[in-house]
C-alpha cells in the first residue's frame, strides 16, 4: 500500500510546481524564435554529416582564396604554430645512439620536407577542418629510410558508394566495436576532377597504422573535423561586402564631376534643361550656365568615421574563434603598447603551445615510431634492434620577446633564484640545452686559445631605445 496520503502527496506536488526552476534562455516566444530556428539535437557526426562538411570546405577554401585578411590569418596561424618545423631530442642514456638518431631523423626531415608538409596541414586543418597524411614508402628519396608522408585531401576520405555505409562506419572511417579507427577509406582520386568516376573499386582500404588523422574534437563522439573559422565565415563575408559597399560610393560620388540644379520652382522661369543630361567638360575652361542653374558638386563622404572601426572591430570578433589579438589577425599594432600587446599574447601563445602539444602526439609521435621502424630493417641502424624504449621529446621555435633586454632580466633572476632551470629557458627558445652548452663549451675553449676575453669577443650593441609599460620611450644604455 501507497505509505502517504492523497493529501500529502496533492501537497507535495504543489511543492514541486513551485520550486521548478526557469531558464529565460529556453523560452521560445515571438522575439527569439527566429534567432533559434536552426538550433537541434542532432549528434555531433550528424550536425557535421558529409554534406555540411563539404558546403563549410568549399566556403572556407573560397573566402581564404579571395579574402587577404582570411589568407594572412590561416599563413600566421600555420607560420606561428610550426615555424621552422619540429627537432627531436631523444632521452636514452646513450648519448651515441641518441646523436646518430637525432642526425638521421633531421636529415630525413628535410629530404622529405616535413616542416612544409605540417605547415600544408596546419593550414587545412583550419580551412578544412582537418588533415590527413599517408605514411608510405617513397624509393626517390635520399635517404637510407624511404618513409614518406603523402599529404591526402579531406575530401578524398570519404565514402565512395552509399551502399558501403554501415553502423560502424562514418564517412569514409571504419571503427571496431570499441571506437578505434580501423580502415580509412581513401578515394584514388579527388572528386573534384573531372576524371572522377565513383566505382566499386575507386577507393583503397588504408589501414590505421598507415594513416595520420589530425583534427579538433569539439563535441563528445565526433569523428570528422569543421573548419575552424567556421564562425568566421559570414563575418568574413561582412567585411568584403561593406568594403565594397564603401568602395563603390565613393566611386559614385567621384563619378560625377559636377551637377546643375536650380532653386525655381517647377513652374518658375529657368531655362529649359534636359533632366540627366551628361555634358563633356574641358580642362581650364570657361562657360555660362543655362539660365536659373547653378553649378554645384556631390561631397564624397566615403569612407565613413565608423569605417575604420568597423574593420576594427569585425577582425577581432573573426580572430577570437582562433584564439588569435587582433594585432596579430590585422598585421597592426599601431594601437597597443607594451603592457597591452604582451598580455593579449599570453592566451594566443598558450594556444600556440597546445596545439603543438596536440601535433606532437597525433602526428609527430607516429611519424617517428614508423620512421624507427624503417629504420631498425636497415643495416646502417641494425643498433636500433636492441634498443626497446626511445623516450624523447620534440622542440619547437621559441617566440621572440616583445622587450628582449627585459626578458633577458627576468631569465637571470629566475636562474638566480633557482625557480627555473637551463632546460626550462632553452626550451622556451626552441633549442636543446645539452647541444647549446656544448657549443658554448667550444666556444669559451677556442676564445681561451686566441687569448680573447668574453668582453673582447662579443659583438657590441649600440645605445637603443626602450619603452616602459605605459608604452612612453626611455633610454637604454648599450651593453
Amino acid at each position: 500500500m501507497w505509505p502517504f496520503s492523497k493529501r500529502t502527496t496533492r501537497k507535495a506536488r504543489h511543492f514541486a510546481r513551485m520550486i521548478r526552476a526557469k531558464y529565460d534562455a529556453a523560452v521560445t516566444n515571438a522575439d527569439n524564435i527566429r534567432h533559434w530556428a536552426n538550433a537541434d539535437g542532432l549528434s555531433a557526426d550528424a550536425a557535421a554529416s558529409a554534406d555540411v562538411r563539404q558546403t563549410l570546405r568549399n566556403r572556407s577554401r573560397y573566402e581564404v582564396a579571395n579574402n587577404s585578411y582570411a589568407k594572412g590569418i590561416v599563413l600566421t596561424l600555420a607560420n606561428d604554430c610550426v615555424g621552422t618545423g619540429p627537432r627531436l631530442q631523444l632521452l636514452t642514456e646513450d648519448d651515441e645512439v641518441n646523436h646518430v638518431i637525432e642526425t638521421a631523423f633531421a636529415d630525413w626531415a628535410r629530404e622529405t620536407r616535413l616542416a612544409e608538409k605540417l605547415r600544408t596541414m596546419r593550414m587545412a586543418k583550419t580551412t578544412d577542418g582537418e588533415a590527413f597524411a599517408l605514411l608510405t614508402g617513397n624509393p626517390a628519396l635520399r635517404s637510407p629510410v624511404k618513409l614518406d608522408a603523402q599529404l591526402v585531401e579531406a575530401d578524398r576520405v570519404a565514402n565512395p558508394l552509399v551502399r558501403l555505409v554501415h553502423d560502424n562506419t562514418v564517412d569514409g572511417i571504419e571503427f571496431d566495436r570499441y571506437g578505434n579507427p580501423r580502415v580509412y577509406l581513401v578515394l584514388k582520386q579527388h572528386p573534384g576532377q573531372t576524371s572522377f568516376v565513383s566505382t566499386i573499386d575507386a577507393f583503397d582500404r588504408v589501414p590505421v597504422e598507415a594513416m595520420i588523422h589530425w583534427f579538433r574534437p569539439d563535441r563528445p563522439g565526433q569523428h570528422r573535423g569543421v573548419p575552424e573559422i567556421t564562425p568566421a565565415l559570414p563575418l568574413f563575408a561582412q567585411l568584403r561586402r561593406y568594403t565594397l559597399a564603401v568602395l563603390g560610393a565613393a566611386e559614385t560620388a567621384a563619378d560625377f564631376a559636377a551637377v546643375l540644379f536650380t532653386d525655381a520652382p517647377a513652374t518658375g522661369e529657368a531655362a529649359a534643361v534636359e533632366p540627366m543630361d551628361i555634358v563633356e567638360l574641358e580642362k581650364r575652361m570657361a562657360t555660362v550656365l543655362p539660365d536659373g542653374w547653378k553649378l554645384g558638386q556631390i561631397r564624397a563622404e566615403q569612407p565613413g568615421t565608423t569605417y575604420g572601426e568597423f574593420k576594427r572591430e569585425l577582425l577581432n570578433e573573426i580572430a577570437r574563434c582562433l584564439n588569435m589579438p587582433f594585432n596579430v589577425a590585422a598585421g597592426n599594432s599601431s594601437g597597443y603598447n607594451y603592457a597591452s600587446g604582451r598580455l593579449d599574447h599570453q592566451t594566443y601563445f598558450k594556444s600556440i603551445r597546445v596545439e603543438q602539444a596536440d601535433c606532437n602526439s597525433s602526428v609527430l609521435d607516429r611519424i617517428l615510431s614508423a620512421w624507427l621502424h624503417e629504420a631498425r630493417l636497415l643495416n646502417d641502424f641494425a643498433f636500433l634492434r636492441s634498443v626497446k624504449a626511445m623516450p624523447h621529446q620534440w622542440f619547437w621555435d621559441g617566440t621572440e620577446h616583445v622587450d628582449p633586454a627585459k626578458e633577458a632580466s627576468a631569465q637571470t633572476q629566475r636562474l638566480a633564484s633557482h625557480t627555473t632551470t637551463l632546460a626550462t629557458e632553452y626550451a622556451r627558445q626552441g633549442k636543446d640545452w645539452e647541444t647549446e652548452l656544448r657549443q658554448r663549451a667550444r666556444e669559451v675553449a677556442l676564445m681561451k686559445e686566441l687569448g680573447l676575453s668574453s668582453a673582447e669577443a662579443a659583438p657590441s650593441a649600440p645605445a637603443e631605445n626602450d619603452t616602459d609599460d605605459n608604452g612612453k620611450e626611455v633610454r637604454r644604455a648599450a651593453a
